[in-house]
């Protein structure tokens, strides 16, 4: 929201500079996000008089002039605009000034052999405007001499504000100005608003909506005042009507009959273009204008092109319009238009159709007043994906109670400026004007808001800002949208009084040590982050909303936004592998040679949403070395070695996993496989990713992932004590003893490797595979693995028949797996 600073003191009766008003706005919780003042880049610029003007010797289409500058001998300037004359009053750059439109810097210098000591300019060139076929010409009695900005009135700074969604009530100039009236910067004007219209025709007033008046007893306005001003009437009404009263509860109409619509007077092109609205006619500048500094959206059609009666009605699907962007839109049945008997000409609320605008023939027009549901305007807005300042305010909520005062004032600056008469007002429908009253209790302020103000003040604060106190009993204004309860009066009353001056109080603190907060889940997570990074992988946060095509492959969302922000951002992920694949496929198009991402968050699914742990392994795993030889890629082996010692880290007991079936449909079939404790309770998934999923991710080579489902973690079982059993080391030497044995092909190794292990369960203590060999002397089918048995005595030492003993019971293990010893 930009306005400038004489602008705001249209409204607000007050002597305070730019600082203090910068200051308060930030102070009453309206962020100033920037201030320019557009007279600094003109800093060098000068009213001058041209004295001479002589044909340049050297060339037909430049002139040398002598100009007067006010001050010390006049100088000479080379121009080549056709209207350099003797007696010109312009604006003259000299030496060391920046032309504003291409950033030179004006210096002395020979043009053709005559020398130049500075520019005539042109409104191009200080981008005032778009003319460039010659040089400014300003009235003869302009002072020579003055800056041209203190001359033309370009002094006055264009403050920035950040409004949040909530402040509605100061999308408009004045709202602003009642903001700081309250904070004691100065008073509100009261708002000049028409009285009923008469046959008397008002003279031209210039400049601000606001009365120079103030209350009697100096106190702000919070209302509109009715001033002694009044509009031309012409006949009745417009033939207008709501047929959506969710859409557009009520619709305003009034017409002009025999407007001029030429340029607007120039005190209103000058603050339009300081904000940034390019002044584009008298009609349209009004609504603009109107808008700005009330926060009142208004909409004028041209009556020469409607056909029939003007209506609010819902769409009808098919239906398009074009735009006065020049885009043109398909409607749905779900949005507010406003139309006649032939074609839309208004996505309601948002942006008017280019077939009914108004042009420089344009003669009668009719003036749209309404109030458009803002959840409607939302949702249009952001199916359309068209922004408009008219969107910005009604989806926040304008002043339901502000339709007839805002088409009053809008009908009254056509008749002054453009001239015409107007005709009455026609009203379809009711705005919902809200009646919200709230108890209100003064300690509230001190007990919820920190700061003890006195009640009167309190009172005091809440009447400037609008809001009518009896007995504590507080009437909402209707502008207030976002105030339902005490806690928001509370608000209101701390951040005028200083939100600054709520004093700095420490939080209670418990005695002694303090305890440990963590929760089993933030310390798992903890452990687990730790683990991934020392094992040399690096941690991602990706998006917990997907796309529906990346969604796709993994069966698709159980959860779709109904209005998501983009539709790259709609499904709720079902797995986090979908975010860092695509940040695998980032990473390796931006030249990284190696990928090792791991991400702990959660997936969304039916019932609920589970903790999980993803990691994807991309390009290679080993670069390429004169002992290598070639760089390595990632196997499934990779992402099991990963899921092994990040589930060991988690507490999960390792040893008694399983390696069961396939992964699933985004892994790769033969390449993937589950870690489960159990047939059911599936604790992993890993392996190489499926070549599909790679595709639909615009990854190359091979992809290893892994997928921990930490919520299927057993708990462990509580403990007797905060330490663990001190280390106490065997007192006898253990013994390995080695075991080859012919095993079925589709045997796993995990699984002779644990038969092994249990063989007895009290003397060995470990078993690990260590040898895996197919080819000459290994039967067709077959495979040999080599596993090392590590047995530990634990009262003497073992015999030779006791390792014989034990020795057998590894093969009697072994063999009800189809092992046979290798001979």
């Amino acid at each position: 929201m930009k306005f400038t600073l004489g602008w705001l003191k249209e409204h607000l009766e007050t002597s305070a500079e730019l600082d203090t008003v910068v200051e308060a706005l930030t102070r009453v919780g309206l962020e100033v996000e920037g201030v320019e003042n557009p007279g600094e880049k003109l800093a060098g610029f000068r009213v001058a008089r041209v004295l001479t003007a002589e044909r340049h010797p050297q060339a037909d289409k430049l002139q040398v002039l002598t100009v007067d500058t006010g001050e010390g001998d006049p100088l000479t300037i080379v121009c080549g605009a056709p209207n350099a004359r003797a007696g010109l009053v312009g604006v003259l750059g000299l030496p060391g000034a920046i032309v504003p439109a291409n950033g030179m810097q004006l210096k002395v210098a020979a043009v053709r052999g005559v020398e130049s000591n500075g520019m005539m300019c042109s409104t191009r060139e200080l981008e005032l405007g778009e003319d460039h076929e010659g040089i400014i010409e300003l009235p003869a009695d302009a002072p020579v001499g003055a800056p041209f900005p203190d001359y033309a009135g370009l002094n006055d700074p264009v403050i920035d504000v950040s409004i949040t969604p909530n402040r509605q009530d100061c999308m408009g100039v004045r709202g602003i100005a009642r903001d700081l009236a309250a904070a004691g910067l100065g008073t509100l004007k009261p708002l000049a608003v028409p009285s009923a219209p008469t046959s008397a025709h008002p003279e031209p007033v210039e400049g601000s909506l606001a009365a120079s008046a103030s209350h009697a007893d100096g106190s702000a306005s919070t209302s509109s005042a009715r001033a002694d001003l009044s509009v031309a009437t012409n006949g009745p009404g417009p033939d207008i009507a709501t047929q959506d009263p969710e859409g557009c509860p009520a619709f305003f109409g009034q017409s002009v009959s025999g407007v001029t619509n030429g340029e607007a007077p120039e005190w209103m092109r000058k603050r339009l273009a300081a904000i940034g609205q390019k002044p584009i006619s008298a009609l349209v500048d009004i609504t603009n204008y109107v808008m700005i500094d009330l926060g009142r959206p208004l909409h004028v059609y041209d009556r020469a092109r409607l056909k029939g009666p003007l209506v609010a009605r819902k769409a009808r699907n098919g239906e398009q319009v074009l735009a006065l962007n020049g885009k043109t839109y398909a409607l749905t049945s779900a949005m507010t238009v406003i139309a006649d008997d032939e074609a839309v000409h208004d996505i309601g609320g948002i942006m008017g159709g280019e077939h009914s605008g108004c042009s420089d023939g344009t003669t009668d027009v009719l003036i749209e007043c309404a109030y458009f549901d803002p959840e409607h305007i939302a949702r249009t807005g952001q199916k359309l994906m068209l922004a408009s300042d008219a969107r910005t305010r009604f989806e926040r909520g304008v002043d339901p109670a502000f339709l007839d005062d805002g088409i009053a004032i809008a009908a009254r600056m056509i008749t002054q400026i453009c001239g015409g008469a107007a005709s009455e007002v026609t009203r379809s429908g009711a705005a919902p004007v809200p009646n919200k009253i709230v108890a209100y209790d003064p300690t509230l302020a001190e007990t919820l808001g920190g700061l003890a103000v006195p009640e009167d003040e309190q009172k005091a604060i809440l009447e400037r800002l609008g809001f009518v106190v009896d007995g504590w009993n507080v009437r909402v204004p209707s502008w207030r949208r976002d105030v339902d309860g005490a806690p928001d009066l509370v608000e209101e009353v701390i951040r005028i009084a200083g939100v600054d001056n709520v004093p700095s109080v420490p939080l209670p603190r418990v005695p002694g040590v303090a305890r440990p907060t963590a929760t089993i889940e933030q310390k798992l997570e903890r452990k687990l982050r730790r683990t991934a990074a020392a094992r040399g992988l690096h941690e991602a946060v990706t998006w917990s909303f997907i796309s529906e095509a990346e969604a796709a492959p993994f069966g698709g969302g159980a959860w779709t936004l109904a209005n998501p922000i983009s539709e790259d951002m709609k499904v709720m992920r079902p797995s986090l592998l979908p975010g860092l694949l695509a940040a695998a496929e980032r990473n390796l198009k931006r030249g990284a040679q190696s990928v090792r991402v791991f991400e702990l968050g959660r997936r969304y699914l039916v019932d609920q949403e589970r903790l999980t742990l993803g990691i994807v392994l991309a390009g290679a795993r080993t670069s390429r070395g004169w002992q290598a030889g070639k760089a390595q890629g990632f196997g499934a082996f990779d992402a099991k070695a990963e899921a092994l010692a990040l589930l060991e880290a988690a507490g999960a007991p390792v040893a008694n996993l399983q390696v069961m079936g396939e992964a699933g449909q985004v892994y790769h079939p033969g390449q993937s496989a589950t870690l489960r404790l159990g047939p059911k309770t599936v604790l992993a998934a890993f392996g190489m990713v499926h070549p599909s999923v790679l595709r639909a991710f615009d990854l190359d080579g091979d992809v290893a992932a892994v997928e921990l489902y930490l919520d299927a973690l057993p708990l462990k079982k509580g403990s007797t004590g905060f330490m663990r059993a001190a280390y106490a080391p065997p007192a006898l030497q253990g013994v390995t003893r080695d075991f080859a044995f012919l095993v079925p092909h589709a045997l796993a190794a995990a699984d002779l490797v644990r038969a092994v292990k249990g063989a007895d369960k009290a003397a060995i203590t470990d078993a690990r595979l260590f040898d895996l060999f197919t080819g000459h002397g290994v039967p067709e089918g077959h495979k040999s693995l080599a596993v090392e048995v590590a047995l530990q005595p634990n009262e003497k030492s073992f015999t030779d028949e006791e390792i014989k003993a034990l020795a057998d019971k590894v093969v009697a293990a072994a063999s009800k797996l189809g092992a046979t010893l290798r001979g």
